[in-house]
């Protein structure tokens, strides 16, 4: 069953109305209907398309987060062949916020890491909402120094509101392990490319997205930390979220004019939510054509282009 989010209502009262409309031609009464329902479905796609074409970055999270948005285990599902997870950090445990192994993509042998949340309160409850803690992150650095040392592409799948805050999260060294992981992220003789498929939340996000190509999904966020805790901080008043996610500039189409991130990924009608299997491979080709770009260069020029890159952050404007 859909789910409307608020700013969805007037396009959720024409949707309706369609089902309606489908519903009574189905029963077969003998009344005529069909270029009533064309023109209503033409209108309703139409909304669609033109709220989704001017979406404020505060309506751009709301559709980041939506619960029905496709998570790591379906572009897993959808992309990779042959999956092994890797479990453990082999210093204190598993942490399942992160989940990461060696799959085939399209054939070839890769690295694949990620943050899932979950889809029911089960699931969420067990991935702790995608918040890793430093044995999630510590995971993923050994998975990436593996991966190294094999001579196998990481691909990192990137959906987090950030690390996990906990107290127990800081006592284990939530800080280093962040770092660590960026540090060996962005120390790779093999090329790494990220996705930002949902949020991107602070030093969680680019604790595995520090990659020579970092791709988007066209309504996904990428922020230094969530709206919510920036109104929080700069103005000790959370409802300005809205204020803040507008000032920060968080949006793919933002970030790319900084060169923060390389390629906007382009979402089916109304979200990758409204057709998820659509979303997942638009994301394949993306990674398809990212790897196929950084395949024939050598471990020291992959090093320098991903240094290259970073350091002119913020110089593409």
């Amino acid at each position: 069953m859909r789910s409307y989010l608020d700013f969805e209502k007037p396009v959720a009262e024409l949707e309706t109305k369609v089902e309606e409309l489908r519903a009574l031609a189905s029963k077969g009464d003998g009344v005529s209907i069909g270029e009533e329902l064309t023109k209503l479905e033409a209108k309703a796609a139409k909304a669609l398309a033109d709220l989704y074409a001017n979406l404020t970055p505060w309506q751009k999270i709301q559709v980041a987060r939506h619960p029905q948005r496709p998570h790591f285990s379906d572009y897993v599902r959808l992309l990779f062949a042959e999956f092994t997870p890797l479990a453990g950090d082999r210093a204190f445990g598993e942490d399942a916020a992160v989940v990461g192994g060696f799959a085939r993509f399209r054939g070839e042998p890769v690295c694949v890491i990620g943050q899932e949340k979950g889809s029911d309160t089960q699931s969420r409850l067990k991935h702790n909402f995608g918040m890793a803690r430093p044995e999630g992150y510590r995971k993923a650095a050994r998975l990436m120094e593996l991966a190294d040392r094999f001579g196998l592409p990481v691909v990192s799948l990137v959906d987090t509101a950030g690390a996990f805050p906990g107290i127990d999260a800081e006592q284990r060294g939530q800080a280093e392990a962040i770092a660590r992981s960026t540090d060996i992220s962005l120390s790779l003789g093999v090329p790494n490319v990220a996705v930002v498929v949902g949020e991107g939340g602070s030093g969680g996000a680019i604790a595995i997205a520090s990659c020579n190509k970092v791709l988007m999904l066209e309504h996904a966020v990428y922020t230094v930390a969530s709206p919510e805790a920036s109104a929080s901080i700069l103005w000790r008043d959370a409802t300005k979220a809205q204020d803040a996610a507008t000032s920060m500039k968080i949006t793919a189409q933002d970030l790319f004019k900084f060169g923060i991130i390389d390629v906007i990924v382009s979402e089916p009608p109304g979200g990758a939510h409204r057709d998820p299997e659509a979303a997942v491979a638009a994301v394949g080709e993306g990674i398809d054509h990212a790897l196929a770009g950084l395949g024939n260069l050598s471990r020291e020029q992959i090093v320098d282009a991903r240094a290259e890159k970073f350091l002119g952050v913020g110089r593409k404007i």
